[in-house]
């Protein structure tokens, strides 16, 4: 699994440029981060009587540029920022969007992922127009293995087809006859001309697949409160969550904490 946040949420060069002589250009970008600005605006548009656009230049200041007065870490912002989740008013966090490059994950994956349809968008190579035979561009199908087979040491007796034999082998051992016995139908059917759409269908839930993922922090956040690691979720799909997790935090550091809170 490979996971990279290719895009995310940032001010307009005019929008920035329009924040008033208060608050200069320096101070925002050392107090506040692309996200915070675009969260406080729309946090207190809903309490303000200040215009959206005029939030940042006559607010900004009090909010970025003082310590927080709930006596918590960071600045009045972060206070805010804390009670507005704490409330449940997370719809102003909808603002923040995070674009994501997720590779090499199984369509088991896929399947559950796109159960989180509220506030996600979703653009998945699709299995009907990349085809995935031996001898296409792609190589053949790759395949995602889990842990619990890799790491299965017992042996147990298995029907080997081509030996016509039982015999006894690893859990490894089986997945991977598997995999590999679902190739050979899959080009099979497609040598009798049989079209990719349809020949799909023999593929396993293993194979991997990519996809273009876009998804809003409050949807992130309650994604990730069901999938991450030690809620039960299986391990590929927590392991998701976990990446997807550390590649928001790194762009947006004030949002660690309600990951954790979650």
């Amino acid at each position: 699994m490979k996971v990279r946040l290719i895009a995310h949420t940032q001010l307009t060069q005019e929008f920035f440029d329009e924040t008033g002589d208060g608050f200069h250009d320096d101070d925002l970008n050392q107090l506040a981060s692309a996200g915070q600005v675009v969260a406080l605006t729309a946090i207190r548009t809903c309490y303000s009587a200040n215009k959206p656009s005029e939030i940042v230049e006559k607010e900004g200041e009090k909010y970025f540029g003082s310590k927080a007065s709930d006596g918590g870490a960071g600045t009045d912002a972060d206070r805010l920022f804390r009670m507005i989740v704490r409330s449940g008013h997370t719809s102003t966090l909808e603002h923040l969007t995070f674009t994501f490059a997720i590779e090499g994950v199984s369509r088991a994956l896929l399947a559950q992922l796109t159960r989180h349809r509220v506030g996600f968008s979703f653009s998945v190579q699709s299995q009907r127009y990349v085809r995935m035979g031996s001898d296409d561009r792609i190589g053949g199908f790759d395949y995602v293995m889990p842990d619990t087979v890799k790491n299965n040491e017992k042996e147990t007796p298995f029907y080997n087809v081509a030996e016509s034999r039982v015999t006894d082998h690893s859990a490894e051992e089986i997945f991977e006859t598997a995999m590999i016995s679902a190739q050979e139908y899959y080009d099979a059917l497609r040598s009798a001309g049989v079209a990719a759409e349809d020949a799909r269908a023999v593929l396993p839930q293993a194979a991997a697949t990519n996809l273009v993922m876009t998804a809003n922090l409050r949807s992130l956040l309650e994604f990730y409160s069901k999938r991450k690691p030690g809620k039960g979720a299986q391990k590929e799909i927590a392991d998701l969550a976990e990446a997807l997790r550390q590649e928001v935090v790194n762009v947006e550091p004030w949002t660690a904490q309600f990951f954790e809170e979650v």
